[in-house]
């Protein structure tokens, strides 16, 4: 490996996806596109409105989704991934493969 551990930016880099619903609410709007925040909402289980507002708004400050508020009654807001965003796709895939590894290892490991 060829990162010096002294000039590691995984941190940097973890702050921005981790979190118990940022990756499946980033895993949604690659997959789905431009969704509205009550889709969004179902589309993450379990989770609070004041969690998914607190996550949306930590990555459009981030510039990895933008919001899209739409001036009618009711008020229609979108988000959506942007260009930049789309560049975690390839990181949230590997994470996903290693996960499924990781899961199936363990299973195997309790059968014995």
């Amino acid at each position: 490996m060829n990162i010096d551990p002294k000039q590691c930016h995984v941190e940097e880099a973890l702050e921005i996806v981790v979190g118990k619903w940022k990756p499946i609410i980033l895993l949604n709007l690659l997959k789905y596109g431009t969704l509205r925040f009550n889709e969004l909402k179902r589309s993450v289980p379990n989770i609070t409105q004041k969690m998914l507002t607190k996550h949306l708004r930590e990555l459009e400050e981030e510039d990895i989704i933008t919001r899209m508020v739409y001036p009618q009654v009711p008020p229609k807001v979108e988000y959506s991934i942007t260009e930049y965003g789309r560049s975690l796709e390839p990181i949230l895939e590997a994470m996903h493969e290693w996960g499924t590894k990781h899961q199936n290892r363990k299973r195997t490991k309790s059968v014995r």
